[in-house]
């Protein structure tokens, strides 16, 4: 119970009051939904990326076991719900946010509050954590962008939209300022961590007022609830598998598993947002697999202590 109470009040119950505030917001001022996903799209997520990755260190040693687990764990997962969606009988725009909603994780505003209460003692488990991020922010615009783009374009358009997406280059910037070692001047560093600051309060309170203009018991559907079961529950089962098949212990086995059960990362809804891409559908699945995963991440970190501990 005090993982439980742990997990809800430090980090679901303030995801869930920044939702609320933005669905409080828009009933009183009906904001432009649009206007606001472009802010982040264009604004708040490519700089918040940006200095993510320009201001971590990695250890190199631990960043090639995470990049081995990453990788295999994301093919597997992109595999896994590809048939899933097809199993289903899921239209493009339907199976790209199911797609999504299963490979896209909060290793970020969720997954590194969850390492810093579990590994206080043990700052590798944070860096890990730390270093998943980086890997999902660029999962999240390379697989996952593509995704939505190419579930209402094609061909010459897909590679068109794909280049001029701002998250792209900070990305790209972000790393080559990173591994050169390259100081950013203080005049231009101090806005952009004001709005890197921004960019999850924004964000939620943008979801938010998305999710006031829905129903709530439409959250309760088959494709929903299959994406959540198979984020919240298979995902860490097959998290374990590749974490033996790579005979991966300690520290960084209960990291990596701890980490695979994390719900749906709120920028897939963001990205659906966006690209008007069944956005309804990414901001239910992103309500309802946080809040279950307050009981499922519980039951997760209870089990690494036992299995890797």
């Amino acid at each position: 119970m005090t993982y439980l109470s742990i997990i809800f009040f430090q980090i679901v119950a303030p995801i869930l009051v920044l939702l609320i505030i933005g669905a409080v917001l828009q009933k009183k001022f009906n904001f432009n939904l649009k206007a606001l996903s472009h802010l982040i799209t264009y604004c708040f997520m490519p700089v918040a990326v940006f200095m993510n990755l320009y201001e971590t260190t990695v250890n190199l040693g631990v960043l090639a076991q995470v990049a081995f687990f990453i990788i295999l764990f994301i093919g597997v997962n992109i595999i896994l719900s590809h048939y899933i969606a097809k199993f289903l009988k899921l239209n493009r725009t339907e199976s790209a946010v199911f797609k999504n909603s299963v490979v896209l994780i909060n290793s970020g505003n969720y997954g590194i509050p969850v390492a810093q209460l579990v590994f206080q003692t043990q700052p590798i488990g944070v860096a890990i954590q730390v270093i998943l991020v980086i890997f999902q922010n660029v999962t999240t615009y390379t697989y996952g962008l593509y995704n939505l783009i190419s579930a209402t374009k094609s061909g010459i358009e897909i590679v068109k939209d794909f280049i001029k997406m701002p998250i792209l280059h900070a990305l790209t910037i972000g790393i080559i300022l990173n591994i050169m070692n390259i100081e950013l001047p203080i005049t231009l560093a101090i806005p952009l961590n004001h709005i890197g600051e921004g960019f999850i309060a924004v964000a939620l309170i943008t979801l938010g007022a998305q999710l006031s203009q829905i129903e709530i018991r439409t959250i309760i559907n088959k494709t929903i609830v299959i994406s959540c079961f198979t984020r919240l529950i298979v995902g860490p089962i097959l998290a374990l598998i590749v974490i033996w098949i790579l005979g991966l212990d300690g520290v960084v086995a209960q990291s990596l598993f701890i980490a695979s059960s994390f719900p749906t990362s709120r920028n897939s809804s963001s990205l659906a947002l966006e690209y008007d891409v069944e956005s309804n559908i990414a901001a239910q699945t992103v309500l309802f697999s946080t809040i279950v995963s307050c009981i499922t991440v519980t039951v997760v970190i209870y089990l690494s202590t036992i299995l890797f501990g």
